[in-house]
């Protein structure tokens, strides 16, 4: 579904990423495991055009690097970003009809993987709790039935109950056949939810990782992270 291959990035004339290579497969769940600054969250924004890249993407056989961010959404690139970003003057419903773009919107799809925004529908997105915003924000990239999702830092300062929650949530994409890639910290978090991961430090990709492995982490495990 996604396949990568000699990804730079820059934020003006300071390089961020170094020749990243990698694939995921449909109904795969890859997890971005490194410390802070190691380039997690950038890869995820090249991958969606939000930072200025070099290289290879492919998308579902197609090339999407030369693409603007809102034509590699239409394509079916889902991106739930750190900050959220989510409307806070709509509604849960509205938030969910505007991510939708315009397609019939499957409610009861979506209230199936998030059954905590169904008491919530008429409430505003700013009267929400930030686990539930998360919870907001995921279901709204879904609500456009992506077939790659972008989730960056999902657990980051959410309740261990929201948590959970959203792990059962990116289980749920897996077994429809959703791609996913996520940047995260949490291993607990990426060893309920991943296949696999790649370590990433300093920008580059070095070296890849068994869920096994991150709940006892090897040497190289421990390098990428700083443990």
């Amino acid at each position: 579904m996604l396949a990568v291959d000699g990804l730079d990035a820059f934020y003006g004339k300071a390089q961020a990423l170094f020749g990243l290579a990698f694939a995921v497969n449909a109904g795969e769940v890859v997890a971005l495991v490194g410390r802070n600054g190691a380039g997690k969250s950038t890869t995820l924004k090249a991958l969606i055009g939000l930072v200025e890249a070099r290289g290879s993407i492919e998308f579902d056989g197609r090339r999407i690097d030369a693409l603007p961010p809102h034509a590699r959404a239409r394509l079916g690139v889902g991106y739930v970003p750190e900050d959220r970003r989510i409307f806070t003057d709509l509604t849960v419903r509205e938030n969910l009809e505007v991510g939708a773009r315009g397609r019939p919107l499957d409610l009861e799809a979506l209230l199936a993987l998030f059954p905590n925004l169904r008491e919530m529908l008429d409430r505003r997105a700013a009267q929400m709790s930030g686990g539930e915003q998360q919870m907001l924000a995921a279901a709204r990239t879904l609500a456009a039935s992506p077939r790659l999702v972008l989730l960056d830092e999902p657990s980051e300062g959410i309740a261990p109950i929201i948590v959970a929650k959203l792990a059962d949530a990116v289980r749920a994409m897996k077994k429809q056949g959703v791609a996913v890639l996520l940047s995260e910290q949490n291993l607990r978090f990426v060893a309920a939810v991943a296949d696999r991961a790649l370590l990433i430090d300093r920008g580059r990709l070095v070296g890849t990782a068994g869920v096994d492995e991150l709940m006892h982490p090897s040497e190289a495990v421990r390098s990428a992270l700083g443990l």
